[in-house]
Order: C-alpha cells, then sequence, then structure tokens
C-alpha cells in the first residue's frame, strides 16, 4: 500500500528487534500496537507536530484500537506501516492502518481519537490545520 492520494498518508519503515519476537517466534502482538503509536507520531510531525499542538494547549487521544492479525510478521522481516484518516467529524477522527510485509498486508486496524483540551481534560474541536488538509487532500472527494 503506497497511496499517497489518501487523507494525511503516512507510511514508515520498521526494524523487528529480537525483543519484538514473542514465545511462539513471531511479532507480538503488543509490538503491534507500539507501530501504530510510531505511526500516528509521524502523521503529527508530517501534518501537525505535537510540540505545535503543545503550544495551543491540546493533545491527541485514542479512544478506541482495533487490530486484525492476517498473518504473523518473523525476526528479519521488514514491514511497513501506513496510516491515513478514514473518517472526521467535529470532535472525532478514524484513523486506518496497515503493517504490511513486501506489500501483503500483515496486520489491518482502525483506530478512533479525539484532541483534548490540555487545561480542562475535555475533547476539542479537530483542529482546523488538520480539517482543511483532510477536506483539500488531492484525490479526496467532496461530498
Amino acid at each position: 500500500m503506497a497511496d499517497s492520494s489518501l487523507p494525511l498518508f503516512t507510511d514508515l519503515e520498521f526494524t523487528v528487534a529480537t525483543y519484538d519476537i514473542d514465545f511462539a517466534g513471531h511479532v507480538s502482538n503488543i509490538v503491534y500496537l507500539r507501530w501504530l503509536e510510531l505511526l500516528r507520531l509521524e502523521l503529527l510531525a508530517r501534518f501537525y507536530p505535537l510540540p505545535e499542538l503543545i503550544e495551543v494547549r491540546t493533545i491527541p487521544v485514542v479512544t478506541r484500537s482495533d487490530i486484525r492479525y492476517h498473518r504473523s510478521v518473523e525476526l528479519f522481516e521488514k514491514p511497513v506501516g501506513h496510516m491515513w484518516v478514514v473518517e472526521h467529524g467535529r470532535v472525532k477522527v478514524a484513523l486506518h492502518s496497515e503493517i504490511t510485509v513486501a506489500g501483503e498486508v500483515r496486520a489491518a486496524a482502525r483506530q478512533e481519537g479525539v484532541f483534548i483540551n490540555m487545561d480542562t481534560g475535555r475533547p476539542v474541536r479537530l483542529p482546523d490545520r488538520l480539517v482543511e488538509l483532510i477536506e483539500t487532500w488531492p484525490g479526496t472527494r467532496s461530498e
């Protein structure tokens, strides 16, 4: 998967470390959550860096993660993560992610989240900067 027409498309290569391997000989399920976090941080670094969000007292928070494991990733393989926005509203955003090896999807995930005001701890509207990027992304259809 390498489709830059998907809103806020981000990709990132991962290295499988020996400590990522579980007793069954493949990447532990918990590692996929770490990879999703790294993908989200990379997406933010590209489109609205975390230090800039913190300056306006706003932070992203994951409210739901759903991962489907299709086939294991093993030591010495070269996984690549892909992430993009699939839905957004006034407050919520949904991301789709895939972990692939040589183009084959090994795991797919959907995560939902909100942005929280650091002072109140309450959800706030999605940052205008991100909404504008999502809605004007090349290849995105207007509804």
